[in-house]
């Protein structure tokens, strides 16, 4: 995407964060050394993670994973996640976060919000009454705003992506 042609909400993101990948409108993407465009086979059959069962062979098809982890891709981007406040969330340092700007943050939910001018990722949650960012790690306090740090939030996490 050329830089100049970003709208002002992308270049807000990208300012606080460094490194988004907004997903556009009917946009596809491939991996760097896929220079034809080709998607990735996609077998049917489940891996088995307990005792091996006998292997099926047969194909599917094709994977797009925008098709299985975007649902509103106007509403939709993504954004690296850094620091280990939401490993009980399953979200390690380095992890790709794909947010939803179109559901509804609602509690329990873990969301993006913007705290003091910088991004954060956190379970959105109700204690003693206030709605607080949690993280997901005993080792870290809740954010409660008021008035010198409150937040707005950004959207919904809706997926994880991190290696093995």
């Amino acid at each position: 995407m050329n830089k100049d042609n970003r709208t002002a909400e992308e270049k807000i993101i990208e300012t606080a964060v460094g490194r988004v990948t907004p997903v556009a409108p009917g946009a596809t993407y491939r991996a760097a050394d896929d220079a034809e465009g080709q998607q990735t086979p996609f077998f049917a059959e489940a891996v088995c993670a307990g005792f091996p069962s006998p292997a099926n062979d047969y194909l599917e098809g094709k994977l797009d994973l925008n098709e299985f982890l975007v649902k509103h891709p106007a509403a939709t981007f993504f954004v690296r996640a850094e620091g280990d406040s939401m490993l009980g969330a399953g979200i390690h340092s380095g992890d790709i976060l794909v947010v939803d700007r179109a559901l509804r943050a609602v509690e329990n939910r873990v969301v993006i919000a913007v705290v003091e001018g910088e991004l954060t990722v956190k379970r959105l949650k109700k204690i003693k009454g206030k709605l607080c960012l949690a993280p997901d790690n005993d080792e870290y306090e809740p954010l409660e705003p008021d008035e010198e740090n409150g937040f707005e939030i950004w959207g919904v996490v809706t997926a994880v992506i991190h290696a093995v």
